[in-house]
């Protein structure tokens, strides 16, 4: 079953050399429990720069799974102490990813939840940066 949902997302993003760059979104989504897990799903927007592009969190004991669909491609797997590499497919090519989590806790119940994820990013092996999510969501 299907519920709307409200979602408050709060991004950091940290990269050598560069100031943190800071994004506060708050849009509609829907979440839905199956198979022992939540999906929590969003239309990503234009202020986003990912326009076209299906987010979803699958939250499930012990990970969250973070998918883009549409115009772009990529899953992030998040596991404290685990790290998973997959491939990034944008409009200009594709590049290997590894999500080094230091952070993985999310409280969800029926009515909503959040989920907080501090994780370590490399692009093609280099070090790329740090980056914080924390999404707060609330039944409408």
């Amino acid at each position: 079953m299907s519920r709307d949902i409200l979602l408050s997302i709060r991004g950091r993003q940290r990269y050598e050399d560069q100031e943190p760059e800071v994004i506060e979104l708050v849009t509609e989504g829907t979440m839905d429990f199956r198979e022992g897990g939540w999906d929590i799903s969003y239309q990503e927007s234009a202020l986003t720069g990912l326009e076209g592009v299906t987010t979803t969190f699958r939250v499930e004991p012990g990970k969250v799974t973070l998918s883009r669909t549409g115009r772009l491609h990529s899953q992030m797997v998040f596991q404290e102490g685990e790290v998973h590499e997959s491939l990034y497919q944008t409009d200009f090519g594709a590049l290997m990813l590894a999500v080094k989590p230091t952070r993985v806790y999310f409280d969800i119940v029926p009515d909503g939840g959040m989920i907080d994820l501090v994780y370590r990013i490399e692009i093609e092996n280099t070090a790329a940066g740090e980056i914080d999510y924390h999404l707060d969501i609330r039944g409408k």
